[in-house]
């Protein structure tokens, strides 16, 4: 029996070389944009190591930058946030403007999620597969599935107890703490785009991550947002307190507070909260706490 266990062994050791050496090919037919040899690679990777965790990234990246194309484009007036290049007309003076974007084609970006998936559910515990899926939906703008796959993998957590592994199955070290603050940069980027239809997106998203991890102050504290900036300043503050309560010294929660009571139009615990951070004695929020008491006191009742 032994004799048969070293064989096996080493087509093991055979295999996964051979998986490492896929890679290295696709990546330096990458390296020279050579999107016909890593098609090809990809074909023969996949014959060879069908399940491959790399073998599905790979696959994933391939479309994601074929779908990526560079639209140019020429205006009379110049865009904000984006670099831009002056053009003059014949007789050199200012005709336009000319800077590009970057377009998406969205059925090869298909095809892409489509192969993520299949590695999701062969590999569930890679999280750089679903945050790679999470990143490329946010690009494109489709918050409805970006909200879904963040809110599947916050699920999932509870299941594996955040026992994730990375590129090449390395394990993440404190799962948890990774999970929880990487959302968290989803979550800005939802609030960034300033569209208040998407409020409901990151409600849903911090009612998962509370639903499992019930003393997330940053997912307390988005839920808040949600309902403050759509005017529901009671429903703005519950969880807030809740926050308060986990953590009575959290600087930004009790300013949050007093900021909300402002809102509401309640001077007296604004007042109350805007004591509290000072109380803290915490430099970077004192002055402004002081500040808001003065504006608050120079105001008649």
């Amino acid at each position: 029996m032994r004799p048969a266990i070293v064989t096996i062994v080493l087509l093991f050791s055979s295999h996964l070389c051979l998986a490492q050496d896929f890679q290295a090919q696709f990546k330096a037919a990458g390296s020279k944009s050579d999107t016909a040899k890593q098609s090809e690679i990809l074909l023969l990777w996949e014959k060879s190591a069908p399940t491959d965790a790399e073998l599905f990234t790979s696959r994933f990246n391939y479309h994601f930058n074929k779908a990526e194309k560079e639209v140019v484009q020429i205006t009379t007036y110049q865009p904000r946030n984006v670099e831009s290049l002056l053009v003059s007309d014949s007789l050199g003076r200012p005709a336009g403007y000319m800077w590009s974007t970057i377009d998406y084609d969205v059925s090869e970006v298909k095809k892409g999620i489509d192969v993520i998936d299949k590695g999701i559910a062969l590999h569930p515990n890679r999280l750089d597969m679903r945050f790679g899926k999470v990143y490329v939906l946010g690009r494109i703008s489709h918050w409805a599935e970006f909200t879904t796959a963040i809110v599947e993998t916050v699920e999932y957590s509870g299941e594996n107890k955040n026992q994730w592994t990375w590129t090449k199955n390395a394990v993440k070290e404190d799962g948890e703490n990774f999970l929880l603050s990487s959302i968290q940069t989803y979550q800005l980027q939802l609030y960034n785009t300033e569209n208040d239809s998407l409020l409901v997106n990151m409600q849903e998203i911090a009612n998962a991550i509370l639903a499992i991890y019930p003393n997330h102050i940053e997912s307390l504290s988005n839920l808040s947002i949600t309902y403050l900036l759509a005017g529901d300043y009671d429903a703005g503050i519950i969880p807030l307190l809740k926050a308060e309560q986990i953590d009575p010294k959290d600087a930004i929660v009790l300013s949050n507070i007093a900021r909300a009571y402002v809102l509401k139009q309640d001077k007296a615990n604004a007042l109350v909260y805007y004591k509290k951070v000072i109380a803290l004695d915490d430099f970077q929020t004192k002055d402004y706490a002081e500040e808001q008491i003065r504006m608050l006191e120079s105001v008649e009742d």
